[in-house]
Parts: C-alpha cells; structure tokens; sequence
C-alpha cells in the first residue's frame, strides 16, 4: 500500500510540472524582462513606412480629367471573371517586382522601385508622366498600394499556411488571430518572425505574453513575413495541458494499478 501511495505522489508531481502554467498563456502582461528583439524608445521607430521588396505585387491605378488617356496604364484582365478571388485579381493586375527591384509599366517602360515606400514610388511616376505624357494642367492623381499583405504561419497554430488580409498594416497579433490562434499547447513567450532582407533572412523573436512587445520594430509584419509557433515541452510529454485534465490522467493510471493490483492478488 506504501508503494502505490509513493507511486501517486510521483506521478502527480510529474502531471503537476508539465501542465501549463497560467502566466504563459495570457497575452501582454506587465514584465520585467523580456526576449523582443530591439525595443526601441521612440514609437515612430515601430511605424516606419513599408519599402518594396522583390516579389511585392503592386496595385497602381492612374487617375487624369480624361481617363481615355490612361486605360493603358490600369490593366482590368480579371475584372470580369466573377470566380477570381482577390488575391487572383491582385496577382494578374497587379505588377510583380522583379529579382532585380523593377517593374513595368506600359509605355512608361521600367521603373526601379526596390527599396522604395509607396509614396515616393506615386511622386516617380508622377515625375514621368509629366515630362512625357501630360501637362501640369491634367490633374493626375496616383495610387500606389501592395496588392494584399501575405505571409505564412507555421508551427503550433490553428490554421498554419499563407495568408492574404488586404490592409495596409497588420501587427502580430491580427496575424495570428487571422491563423486560427495559438493552443494552449503553443509557446506565446518565443514566437519567432522569419523576414527577408536584401542580405537574406533574419529570425526575430518576439514574446507575446509581454506588453512591451507593442513597441518591438517587429509587432507589425511584412509582405512575406513567415511567423512560426514553437510548441511547448508539455505536448511532447502529454500528461495534461492543466490541473484538471493532469488529475483526470493521475486518476485513470491509479484506477488501473489498483485493477491490476487486485486483479493478480486473486490469482
């Protein structure tokens, strides 16, 4: 009898380590220390306009007084197939920035937009309208936008794969709520930020259960942003992701060594 009550108190010691303690689950605490990378003090520095990047889709639409003089500039190959989703739309509309940073517009010819922000790329092209195509008198208007912010989520997540929200800026949580959300099973306190840059890709880590994470460089996320869920060792061991399910997992492996126990010493 000695030996099975021994035998209860290990196990629930090992159930009571492994399940998941309530501080890592609850998103923007007030802490002490943290992991993010490079927490800036100024704000601004978090909401640095966008640069374009290799592989950016471009929606660019040009506006003047007589728009029969700028159709060839505003492609409109999807817009009458009903069945194309939006990113469908943006990919076939839109213009890709190539390995080497440029795009092409028609009769415009080429522009070189790689490390650009949207804006400075409408002041480009307005520049080159102007001295090509109209007078000051023509009122153009242009719109540059990224067809869509897409990224990928992998890892412990709800729903992982590539994802597509057509906003201008979107910070990690959206993008995570967007995925499905984190289990309980899935590590708030490292998320990692896979990004490219023009030198190859960094790892950024982020700790969600953090408040400071708001002023992380890396809280709003990228085109082509992969964001990855490491899970928790708890999962690996399986015994109970809380109290409750750990003393429901104690009870049935007590009831089946007291079967057992009886069971042989009938025999």
């Amino acid at each position: 009898m000695r030996s099975i009550k021994l035998l209860i108190i290990v196990l629930a010691c090992i159930i009571v380590s492994s399940c998941i303690p309530h501080k890592d689950t609850v998103y923007l605490q007030n802490k002490e220390s943290a992991i993010n990378d490079t927490i800036p003090n100024n704000l601004s520095e978090v909401q640095k306009p966008y640069r374009i990047q290799i592989d950016d889709i471009l929606n660019i639409r040009i506006k003047v007084l007589d728009q029969d003089n700028v159709q060839i500039f505003n492609p409109i190959s999807q817009e009458g197939n009903l069945n194309a989703s939006s990113a469908e739309r943006a990919y076939f509309d839109g213009f890709t920035v190539d390995i080497h940073g440029n795009i092409r517009i028609p009769t415009l010819g080429r522009f070189n937009v790689l490390g650009y922000t949207a804006e400075e790329i409408e002041q480009m092209i307005e520049k080159k309208l102007l001295d090509e195509q109209f007078k000051e008198t023509a009122n153009i208007f242009i719109t540059v936008k990224l067809a869509g912010l897409r990224y990928t989520v992998n890892g412990e997540i709800g729903s992982p794969g590539t994802i597509t929200l057509f906003k201008e800026r979107v910070n990690i949580f959206e993008a995570i709520a967007n995925a499905g959300e984190i289990p309980l099973t899935g590590n708030k306190k490292d998320v990692l930020v896979i990004r490219q840059y023009p030198q190859g890709q960094q790892i950024h880590h982020l700790d969600l259960t953090d408040i400071n994470v708001m002023k992380s460089p890396y809280y709003y996320i990228q085109p082509n942003d992969m964001i990855y869920v490491k899970p928790l060792k708890q999962k690996s061991i399986g015994t109970g992701e809380t109290a409750v399910s750990g003393l429901t997992t104690i009870a049935t492996i007590v009831s089946l060594i007291t079967s057992s126990i009886l069971l042989f010493s009938r025999l």
